[in-house]
């Protein structure tokens, strides 16, 4: 049995290392954990007892198999327990991370499969995020992130890369949610801002910032 804190370091070194950047560095996960690297390093120690990770002082820390099957696991359980907050109990998007972040730690596995068989078994959380099954298999869907694309592009929002609820709270200001079809009218040059067309024919600006943070699937 791994302990709560065990485990939050497990996931924040898979998100990590998720992105392509090899091993993780002390302070990468000290920055996701928000701690010191004193702490980190002394966790780090518990972790490679444990066989949970490989780690070499100045070198960087990677997940062992096990440790990638317990952080693939709770990041299951975490999104899990999104989709059924969003969908049954009426959270919105922009409350149910934290939430989650309680919930996933509960054990158990039958539970989570009998959670996962009565949501109808859901590929993707709130915010568009894969939700691996229970053999750690992850779906996948080509998306591209709406700064990158060109005039006259379009497509629908499938997900974002920030997941603070001041982002997501801005999106449901604009009227942006998962879904939304969103066509690219123009570029600022100036500031890189983009003017783009919603599905119910609006036309609204939007920076650079929410740009590089909205993930969309684009129409052919």
């Amino acid at each position: 049995m791994n302990s709560h804190a065990e485990e939050n370091y497990l996931k924040a070194i898979f998100k990590i290392t998720e992105k392509g950047v090899g091993a993780a560095s002390t302070n990468a996960i000290a920055a996701e954990m928000q701690t010191t690297a004193a702490s980190v390093t002394d966790m780090l120690k518990r972790l490679a007892e444990k066989n949970l990770i490989d780690y070499e002082k100045y070198r960087g820390v990677q997940l062992t198999g096990e440790g990638n099957r317990v952080a693939t696991a709770l990041i299951r359980k975490h999104r899990l327990w999104e989709v059924f907050l969003m969908e049954n109990l009426g959270f919105a998007w922009d409350e149910v991370h934290d939430l989650a972040e309680q919930l996933e730690h509960v054990q158990g596995d039958k539970l989570v499969d009998r959670l996962d068989a009565f949501l109808g078994h859901p590929k993707f959380d709130p915010h568009g995020d894969p939700i691996p099954d229970a053999q750690g298999r992850w779906a996948f869907r080509p998306q591209v992130l709406l700064s990158t694309l060109q005039p006259g592009d379009s497509g629908a929002v499938t997900g974002v890369a920030d997941h603070s609820a001041a982002f997501l709270q801005y999106l449901d200001q604009l009227g942006i949610s998962l879904g939304a079809r969103l066509e690219l009218l123009e570029r600022i040059p100036f500031d890189h801002s983009m003017r783009v067309r919603t599905s119910d024919g609006r036309e609204i600006t939007l920076s650079d910032k929410v740009g590089q943070n909205l993930y969309l699937t684009i129409e052919d």
